[in-house]
């Protein structure tokens, strides 16, 4: 079995806020990223796939296909989109990189292991160099 990982980027805007608390609660527990104006981030997406390479061309995945279903199935629904106010899955769901590690697997699994020979393994999201949520799927 090998993994393979390839990495895509995009820029969101988000804010943290929990609709269930008063204004003072999210303050105090989400700070400055609790302004509604939002602050944004350069995000980096790693999609990690599972699989035996073909015993014709050597790979587990076509990677442009893999760069293509990245593109359709998160980049181009996420980039230079304010989360909270314009990406569905967040309308009801604070997008924190945790969050966002989750949905970006499940816009991506149902494609991806659904193409036949490969299968999503991993999917990390880098908020920061320094920060990152990375999500396995249901035990």
């Amino acid at each position: 079995m090998i993994e393979l990982t390839r990495r895509a980027t995009f820029s969101a805007s988000h804010y943290y806020w929990n609709d269930a608390w008063s204004a003072e609660m999210n303050e105090r527990v989400f700070g400055r990223c609790a302004n509604r104006n939002g602050h944004g981030h350069n995000y980096t997406l790693e999609v990690t796939v599972a699989g035996e390479p073909d015993a014709v061309t050597g790979f587990v995945v076509d990677l442009k296909w893999l760069k293509d279903v990245m593109e359709k199935e998160v980049v181009g629904v996420y980039d230079h989109r304010h989360l909270n106010l314009e990406v569905p899955e967040f309308a009801r769901v604070i997008p924190t990189t945790e969050n966002i590690a989750v949905a970006a697997w499940r816009r991506l699994e149902p494609v991806l292991n659904h193409a036949g020979g490969v299968r999503l393994s991993r999917v990390r999201v880098y908020e920061t160099a320094d920060i990152f949520a990375e999500y396995r799927g249901e035990p």
